[in-house]
């Protein structure tokens, strides 16, 4: 086993573990510090896909943006962590069929597929080549959606904000 597939079977063995942790925890800190590990392993997959650029924001916006912003609601929700289910096992019997199900769907699709290996690919830069599409190829449209998420952004701040009373 070459260390590359190695390294690929690691990650996929940490997005797996971090994502089941994210499901079945019963504390919501610890899901939210799983979802952590959940979005890092998806990034790493990104990365051995050759997506460099989609690795990149991966992790700028869901590591970054996204994971921050549920552990502020979290820790800003007071007594988030106190609240007693009563009920854990409603629904588990349902959830297990689905399961089973699926996976042994996904068992005999993986069994009856035939697969090809794929040509050894070299991977090259993606970022560049974006970013030029961006500024040549598609820079009209890149500057209407810059425009349109500016006119969300300002019809917000106008919806958000309060009217003072004198």
């Amino acid at each position: 086993m070459e260390v590359s597939t190695a390294v690929f079977y690691l990650i996929s063995l940490v997005t797996v573990v971090s994502a089941g942790m994210v499901a079945l925890s019963r504390n919501i800190i610890y899901s939210a510090f799983s979802l952590l590990g959940t979005f890092m392993g998806v990034a790493g997959i990104y990365v051995f896909l050759g997506a460099d650029f989609v690795a990149a924001v991966q992790l700028l916006i869901y590591v970054g943006g996204i994971l921050v912003l549920i552990l502020f609601a979290v820790m800003l929700t007071h007594r988030i962590t106190d609240v007693k289910i009563t009920n854990r096992a409603a629904g588990r019997i349902p959830a297990m069929l689905v399961v089973t199900v699926f996976a042994v769907m996904l068992i005999q699709t993986v069994k009856e597929t035939h697969w090809v290996a794929a040509k050894q690919v070299i991977f090259t830069a993606t970022t560049a080549t974006i970013g030029d599409a961006f500024l040549y190829d598609y820079l009209l449209p890149f500057e209407l959606a810059s425009l349109v998420l500016l006119g969300a952004m300002i019809g917000a701040v106008v919806l958000s904000r309060k009217e003072i009373k004198e």
